[in-house]
Parts: structure tokens; C-alpha cells; sequence
């Protein structure tokens, strides 16, 4: 008989259990940031923080790629799908975050041939069908996501597809997690995503623990995993502990995935620098084209119309200061008023899993 996995980890006699007991054994203030924005959304959804003692005090962290990209790389997607004879295809939520000249959304309603991709993969049908054209893949995404670009560089190198380049935007969890802690956030614990521990590891988040005494919780998504995060993150404060625990070993372990490191290692290599939206520039944090992939690299093979100033927020927009852990959406004077998801000022307000499209769904709704 199949395991109902939804039910398993959304049993309220557990969810009630897992509550109470972190109710018994905390015996501190703790603020907790969620790295995720999939773990903001479980705790606003499903109520967690209602669930829980008033010591513990959930900050919301980096959320997802879409809320951290800025404004400028957003317009040089803009620029690629302007140019005459070029298809630009992304993923989800990129095609409506707002860049200084609009959105991608903005410039298809104007005729810019944009195409929102279900897989990655699909860009070498849609390379196939346009022959005549450049097909530029923007891609996007935490160690989660970068497989799959890694894997669409290799079948097209196999397969020798001539019309299929990459702007790549893959960025990684580790650096921002530590310019935050650099800046001084009152963070004492961090849950870990764990999907992101898929690929990686759980071993990538070692280093934040030893340097910053942080405990640290690789946690799942579901509202039993996060329970359960914050229960191992309160036994680690009662016994002086600072570690890297693995709540989710039904998927994660310490090393992640090593044939999906090697592929994406085989065609990237790390960025010198690169700007993130409300944290500035950040060492190493980025991945881009190895050097001898540049036949691929629609960077550099458009350089010279991509725009690269940096670009500020909107001025009302404190996403900044959500993504940095000093501020929550509703300390936003245009949340929910100026700034919705169908006219959203910020980046955490477009994404599907930024922290202010979670409490406009559930805060709102309560």
C-alpha cells in the first residue's frame, strides 16, 4: 500500500505534538532565519508561528533567486529579447519581475518574442523550430536549479545545436547567508533548504555554523519538517551545541549530489563578484560560463548592448531591508496597497515564494 506522504507530514496529531513539545523545551529567545522562501511560505500557510511559543521568532531570509536578482541583469534580458533576430526563454516568475525599463511580461506585450519555459529542455525545441534565430536561455536558480541548465549545456553541445546560447544567473545559498551575518542581523539559528541540500549537500552549510555559532536545521518543506527543524534548532541551544543537523535524511545527505556537482563544475566555474537586489556585491556568490564555453555566452557575445549600471529599488520598496532580516512585509507602508501581486513594486511581492506574495496570501486572508 503506497505511503500518503501529504497526509504523513501534515498529520495534525503530529504537527500538535512536535508544538507542544518545543512549547516544553525552549527556554530562550530564538530568531530564526528561514533561507527559503518555500519555508516562509509553509509558515504562513499552515500558521506555524501561531503554533508556536512567542520565543521563537521567525525572520525571513533570502527567499528565492527571483527576489534577489537586480534590476539591471533583469533589463539585459530585456535588451537580448529587443534585439532583432533573438528568442529569449526563462523560467516562472522571472517573466514578470519588474527591471528599470518594466518586466519581460511588458516587452512580449510589445512584441519581444519571450517564451516561458515548463523545463529548461525545452529550449532545444524551441532552438529547433527557430533555426534562423538566436535562442538565449536566461537562467536562474539556487544549487536547486543549475543541474538542469548544466544539463541543457551538455545536450546541446552534444547534439550540436549551433542557435542555443546561455545567460547565466545561477547563484549560490552560502555567500548571502554570511554577508547577512557580516551586517550584523540578530540571527541565532537557520533553517537550511533542503532542496538546495539535495544537490549540494548539507556539508556547504558547516562553515556558517562554526564561524557565526549558529545552529543550523536542513529541513524540509512540509509543516511537520519545519516543526521539526525548530525542535532540533531548541535542543541544540539547551545543550551548547552548534551544528549542521539533517532533518530531511529522507532525501539529503552530507555530500548532495556528485554526478550533478561534476556537470555543472564541467561547464561553470564561480563569478569574481556579483550584485544581489538588497545585498549589494557579494564575492563567489554567483556562477557563470567557463572561459572556454564563451561560444555559448550570450554575455559576451552581446556585450555590447547589455546594460550594467546598477539600478536601486523602487524608493517606497523596502524589500531591501526583508531580504537583509531587518524588516517583515507588513512594515511596508505600500504592502498591500500600491504594491500587489498584480502590480507589484518589489521583488518579494512577484515571486511565488517571496516573503510579501506569502503574506498578502495567508496574513491577509486571516
Amino acid at each position: 500500500m503506497p505511503i500518503d506522504y501529504i497526509n504523513e507530514y501534515r498529520d495534525p496529531q503530529l504537527i500538535t505534538a512536535l508544538s507542544s513539545q518545543i512549547r516544553r523545551e525552549v527556554t530562550r529567545p530564538i530568531n530564526i532565519m528561514e533561507i527559503c522562501g518555500g519555508h516562509t511560505h509553509t509558515i504562513m500557510k499552515f500558521g506555524v508561528s501561531q503554533l508556536l511559543p512567542p520565543q521563537i521568532n521567525f525572520i525571513h531570509g533570502p527567499g528565492c533567486p527571483v527576489c534577489v536578482m537586480p534590476k539591471e541583469r533583469i533589463d539585459q534580458a530585456i535588451a537580448l529579447a529587443n534585439t532583432q533576430g533573438v528568442v529569449l526563454a526563462t523560467l516562472g516568475d522571472m517573466i514578470r519581475v519588474p527591471g528599470s525599463q518594466g518586466s519581460l511580461q511588458e516587452a512580449r506585450s510589445r512584441g519581444a518574442d519571450i517564451r516561458a519555459l515548463y523545463s529548461p529542455l525545452d529550449a532545444l525545441k524551441i532552438a529547433a523550430e527557430n533555426p534562423d534565430k538566436k535562442v538565449v536561455f536566461f537562467a536562474i536558480g539556487f544549487e536547486t536549479t543549475t543541474p538542469m541548465s548544466a544539463v541543457l549545456i551538455d545536450r546541446a553541445i552534444v547534439l550540436g545545436v549551433k542557435n542555443l546560447l546561455f545567460h547565466i544567473n545561477h547563484i549560490l545559498v552560502p555567500p548571502p547567508v554570511c554577508a547577512i551575518m557580516d551586517d550584523g542581523a540578530a540571527i541565532d539559528a537557520f533553517l537550511g533548504p533542503s532542496h538546495v541540500s539535495v544537490i549540494a549537500g548539507y556539508e556547504i552549510f558547516q562553515p556558517i555554523a562554526d564561524r557565526y555559532k549558529t545552529p543550523i536545521a536542513v529541513s524540509g518543506f512540509e509543516p511537520t519538517d519545519v516543526l521539526d527543524g525548530v525542535l532540533r534548532i531548541v535542543r541544540q541551544f539547551n545543550e551548547g551545541r552548534c551544528e549542521v543537523e539533517n532533518q530531511y535524511s529522507r532525501a539529503v545527505s552530507a555530500r548532495g549530489n556528485a554526478k550533478a556537482k561534476e556537470l555543472i563544475d564541467r561547464y561553470m566555474q564561480p563569478r569574481p563578484s556579483f550584485r544581489w537586489r538588497g545585498l549589494g556585491d557579494i564575492a563567489n556568490s554567483a556562477l557563470r560560463l567557463r572561459d572556454e564555453f564563451g561560444f555559448l555566452d550570450a554575455e559576451k557575445i552581446y556585450a555590447d548592448i547589455l546594460p550594467t549600471k546598477p539600478i536601486d529599488d523602487h524608493k517606497l520598496c523596502i524589500c531591501a531591508e526583508i531580504l537583509r532580516g531587518r524588516a517583515k512585509p507588513i512594515d511596508c507602508k505600500v504592502f498591500g496597497k500600491a504594491c500587489v501581486p498584480n502590480a507589484p513594486l518589489g521583488s518579494c511581492m512577484v515571486s511565488s515564494e517571496g516573503a510579501c506574495a506569502a503574506y498578502y496570501r495567508y496574513a491577509l486572508k486571516t
